[in-house]
């Protein structure tokens, strides 16, 4: 049983001694998570919207689409989004069973009360959860594969110990959403007034580099949380 004391949010959200590492790190969201993980552990690494067609026709319609994305950039989308991820963390499996077995020993008494579990959290997108393609099929199709993978891989590394839990963000400041990005600090600016134009965003504005943060920390921590895909997206699914 826990004490008022091992309830401040320090102990409960404390991954002091963690070793962390976060591919595409350089960026946006990865530099997020990466911020937010450095900020915290000793040990963190990183390793490197096209028009809908709005036709009824559907001779357009399909004539659009072909113009728009052939098989190879479809190939290339999903060699990105899907088999680079499940590659990449079974690349990691070994060594995220092994981290937690082999850390135990060394804990401080104050934190032997948690348990503790590797944890594999993988970006997705909103865009992989909503019906709507945005004008571009592959990436939400590849996006949707990323979401479904996720859980995949979260049934079958359940038993090595090892978590996987995805983030499917909304409209965050990255290269991706606004085309650039500053040479200096690597982070990208997205107004309310961009986000406004969209039409479907609740919240009215972007998210920020602090909710991203907090949702990494979360998935990071809380070793009873597994299969899970949480969207910070500012409500646009509830649309």
């Amino acid at each position: 049983m826990a004490s008022t004391h091992q309830l401040r949010v320090q102990e409960l959200f404390s991954i002091k001694g963690y070793v962390c590492v976060v591919t595409g790190g350089g960026t946006g969201i990865g530099l997020m998570a990466t911020q937010a993980l450095a900020a915290n552990v000793t040990n963190a690494g990183i390793s490197g919207p096209k028009a809908p067609a709005e036709s009824s026709s559907a001779e357009e319609l399909s004539r659009a689409l072909w113009q728009a994305e052939d098989a190879s950039a479809w190939a290339s989308v999903f060699s990105t989004n899907v088999t680079s991820v499940y590659f990449c963390v079974l690349a990691f499996l070994p060594l995220l069973q092994a981290s937690f077995s082999q850390k135990a020993a060394g804990e401080e008494p104050a934190q032997r009360h948690l348990p503790r579990s590797a944890s594999v959290i993988v970006i997705s997108s909103m865009s992989g959860l909503m019906r709507n393609s945005q004008g571009h099929f592959s990436y939400n199709a590849a996006k949707g594969a990323t979401v479904h993978l996720s859980k995949l891989m979260s049934a079958e590394f359940e038993r090595c110990d090892v978590r996987v839990n995805s983030i499917a963000p909304g409209y965050f400041p990255s290269e991706m959403t606004t085309g650039q990005s500053d040479e200096r600090t690597q982070k990208s600016e997205l107004g309310d007034d961009e986000v406004q134009a969209k039409g479907h965003v609740p919240a009215g504005r972007a998210g920020s580099d602090e909710e991203m943060a907090q949702a990494v920390l979360f998935l990071t921590k809380c070793a009873y949380v597994n299969g899970e895909v949480i969207a910070v997206d500012g409500g646009v699914l509830n649309q």
